[in-house]
């Protein structure tokens, strides 16, 4: 299954919206989110390798991970607020800019037949910030990273 996600900046709130559709079931999609060994392996662009140096993935949690692209790295860190059976709540830091936090939602859309739509909402401090992580080119790690992680659903690996 071939799928690209839908990204749309809400016209009234500082709001990043993505969709996403999966030939996979809501606890596939849960696990591939939480588990630190299989989320390494499928986020972000297809050129970095990314890096958990630190994954709590519970409420009240905590997280830090670093992309990594020849001799460049990019570090990020953030905070399970929530994490129940079928949503995520974090935040989400990019360390070169610590005043820039998202507040990220995720949650599954169980469309019957081994399908799941992922909804994902991160709600940035102001317009600016938002069209700044728009044309940062996020749109490649996203669709880079829900590519690889459809490849490992497909090879049975979640």
């Amino acid at each position: 299954m071939t799928a690209t996600a839908t990204i749309e900046a809400d016209p009234n709130l500082p709001i990043i919206r993505t969709t996403r559709d999966f030939q996979a079931t809501p606890a596939q999609l849960m696990r591939a989110h939480l588990d630190p060994e299989l989320y390494a392996r499928w986020v972000g662009p297809n050129d970095v390798t990314t890096v958990l140096d630190e994954w709590d993935a519970r409420t009240g949690g905590s997280w830090r991970m670093r992309n990594v692209r020849g001799d460049e790295e990019y570090r990020f860190h953030g905070s399970f607020h929530d994490v129940t059976d079928d949503r995520i709540v974090q935040t989400f830091t990019w360390d070169a800019m610590p005043e820039s936090v998202s507040l990220e939602t995720l949650w599954f859309e169980d469309l019957g037949d081994g399908r799941t739509r992922l909804h994902a909402q991160s709600l940035v401090d102001s317009f600016e910030g938002r069209d700044g992580w728009l044309e940062s080119g996020m749109e490649v790690g996203v669709n880079d990273g829900y590519a690889k992680l459809d490849e490992l659903l497909e090879a049975g690996r979640i």
